[in-house]
């Protein structure tokens, strides 16, 4: 009795907060803890990858970027080809299995050679280059089990549990390091993928259920190999138009990205002169970030794409930073610098990304487990490097010329937000009238 109130409560609160359905409420709350473990697991890591950077050496993190994208390539085809060869119910866990497994690796690797400068080169590039892996399997795995209604409802929530853990793991980490030591972290990051794993198995067999009780869900099933080759991803990439806009789109996002980072290391290294202060500013953007993106994707998220659409989602960041680096072109002072990567992180956190992962639900599973890995880690790193030369070329203009670069790509990125949008619309009001039809002749 008491259990059954218990759930009733829930039910009832995630009604209140993201609209959730009675037969959903397992599903989602499954993948919002699913979510936290993942990007709590990863950020727990995330200082430890940026002190082996150092270790390695500042004036070579370039030569870190471009392992990262020449192994993003080789990581997407061995995933592909895993995916291809082996049942998704059981490749999907297994690939947070072999994470925990490569962390213990690294502790006992770091325990007997502490200070050694290629084993802290490979670190940055595996956690570089998994935390993309991980992020992309889990939003592969949303579109396969949510259809494009119940993604504009229930994504924003969904990607809360992240930002929760992205908040946890931290504050965690400043609190208990200097107790546990650095190495330990490793373990204890090891431990969180897997249980990570632990829950994918749950959500797929709340996938099963849900696929037959939910008329609205996809009915997909994860009870197969997808076929194939390691290289389908980067061929289903450049055999559709649709998938190349979401390429095309993220590339732009990763520019933007960069360009910011950019401008911002600069003027707080010439704001600051201690590593402490310095620190304390990036932590204290970050905290402000993620504290202001948690509240949106709890309350507000689902409403604003139901409201206003996914086209309109993807619109609101371009729009802002046009805005914005205009803003910093006639002031480019740190404030306006700071409140600017805030706006453009809790933007992109709360509406922008969960918008452009729900462009995945209207296409097959072979474009969502593989095309898309493909997009989210190997554009995505290309982004990064390509940015990064292209930001360090116009950097000796200052600031205010990073700005105008960075407005120069904005005006470029809005028509490609448009374009896709009408896309996803275009192809979705497709598949709708396709399942009406269907299912109109099964009922005749």
């Amino acid at each position: 009795m008491a259990d059954g109130k218990h759930s009733s409560a829930i039910a009832r609160l995630l009604k209140l907060v993201a609209a959730v359905e009675p037969l959903e409420v397992k599903a989602v709350s499954l993948s919002f803890v699913y979510f936290f473990f993942l990007m709590a697991s990863y950020f727990i890591l995330r200082p430890l990858r940026d002190t082996m950077g150092t270790i390695y050496g500042v004036s070579h993190l370039q030569e870190l970027f471009t392992g990262t994208f020449l192994v993003s390539f080789v990581v997407a085809a061995v995933y592909a080809g895993c995916a291809s060869r082996i049942r998704l119910a059981t490749f999907l866990p297994w690939v947070y299995g072999v994470i925990a497994l490569s962390m213990v690796c690294f502790y006992l690797a770091f325990t007997a050679h502490a200070e050694s400068r290629w084993l802290a080169a490979g670190f940055y590039v595996w956690l570089s280059t998994f935390n993309l892996l991980t992020i992309s399997v889990f939003w592969s795995m949303m579109a396969d089990i949510f259809s494009s209604g119940q993604a504009k409802r229930l994504f924003g929530f969904i990607a809360a549990g992240g930002t929760v853990g992205t908040i946890v793991a931290p504050a965690f980490t400043v609190l208990f390091v200097k107790v546990v030591g650095t190495n330990l972290l490793l373990l204890i990051s090891a431990g969180g993928f897997a249980i990570t794993a632990l829950l994918v198995r749950l959500v797929e067999a709340e996938k099963r259920k849900f696929a037959v009780e939910d008329a609205a869900a996809q009915r997909t099933t994860l009870d197969k190999r997808l076929g194939g080759n390691p290289f389908d991803g980067f061929v289903l990439l450049f055999k559709s138009r649709y998938l190349l806009m979401i390429a095309l789109f993220l590339l732009l996002m990763t520019w933007i990205s960069t360009v910011i980072y950019f401008q911002l290391g600069d003027r707080i290294s010439h704001e600051f002169a201690s590593k402490a202060a310095r620190t304390q500013a990036y932590a204290t953007i970050d905290l402000a970030t993620n504290s202001i993106a948690v509240l949106i994707q709890l309350f507000g998220t689902g409403r604003f794409i139901q409201r206003f659409g996914v086209t309109t989602g993807l619109l609101l960041n371009p729009v802002i930073m046009v805005v914005a680096f205009l803003a910093v072109a006639f002031s480019p002072v740190l404030l306006m610098l700071g409140t600017i990567q805030v706006v453009r992180r809790f933007a992109e956190y709360a509406i922008a990304k969960p918008s452009r992962d729900m462009l995945f639900t209207v296409v097959d599973q072979q474009a969502k487990y593989k095309a898309k890995n493909v997009i989210d880690t190997v554009v995505y790193r290309f982004g990064d490097l390509t940015s990064a030369w292209m930001s360090s070329a116009v950097l000796p203009y200052g600031v205010a010329g990073l700005a105008v670069f960075g407005a120069i790509i904005s005006v470029f990125w809005f028509p490609i937000a448009f374009l896709l949008g009408r896309r996803y619309e275009s192809v979705r009001h497709a598949e709708l009238a396709t399942r009406d039809a269907v299912s109109s002749a099964a009922s005749g």
